[in-house]
């Protein structure tokens, strides 16, 4: 007997999400396919050419845009159902205790390991050291991101948090510390002290361990 649910989204309206292929999922974001090519061609063409849905969650959309058939729109839904993604999990760890800098590490691997850019995340803490909030404040390239002071500490005083910390990946995956990284850490450092927000620990995440900056600046 022929299925009467023979599409991504039908079969994931009636069984469930758990069990559809990342093609089928990643189809019903694309939406449409083109004159030419379904939809669900055009998501198994998308894994295919990134190498899978890990490389996908973390790939821009200039790359996107860079294969046949994914335009402007689809490009937009597929980084946003990403990133909707990341913020939901996000969210539901709130009120997770970070106490040591591999706390901070475990926390936030899922989210850099394996991004071609830097970025930076700080993340805010209240009197327990547990989670209010985990921000993205920058975003550079592959060797370097910019962080003003001003831009970690501003939404850490609208959320009122009692301390901080942050971190930032590197896409080479090796996680020892720059010169830069020092300096900045130090201006953190002293900036949060001014104000009142003390910055417990900046981690460099890389990609299969992470460096503790306070080890070097203590």
């Amino acid at each position: 007997m022929t299925p009467i649910h023979d599409r991504p989204r039908e079969r994931i309206l009636v069984y469930g999400a758990d069990g559809a292929s990342a093609a089928d999922l990643l189809a019903v974001v694309l939406g449409t396919g083109t004159r030419n090519v379904p939809a669900e061609a055009l998501a198994r063409r998308l894994l295919d050419h990134v190498g899978g849905v890990g490389r996908l969650a973390r790939a821009p959309a200039r790359e996107l845009l860079a294969i046949a058939g994914v335009g402007q729109a689809r490009a937009a839904r597929v980084v946003a159902a990403f990133e909707l993604g990341r913020r939901g999990l996000a969210s539901s760890r709130a009120g997770d205790a970070l106490r040591e800098a591999e706390d901070v590490y475990e926390r936030l691997r899922p989210r850099m390991v394996g991004l071609t850019q830097e970025v930076f995340v700080v993340v805010a803490l209240d009197t327990r050291n547990q989670v209010v909030a985990e921000l993205e404040v920058a975003r550079g390239c592959l060797t370097g991101v910019e962080v003003h002071p001003r831009e970690v500490f501003r939404p850490l005083v609208r959320l009122g948090a009692a301390t901080c910390v942050v971190a930032h990946n590197h896409p080479s995956g090796d996680p020892t510390p720059s010169r830069d990284d020092i300096l900045l850490t130090e201006r953190l450092r002293a900036v949060g002290e001014l104000i009142g927000i003390p910055l417990l620990d900046h981690v460099v995440v890389g990609a299969d361990g992470f460096r503790s900056l306070f080890e070097l600046v203590a």
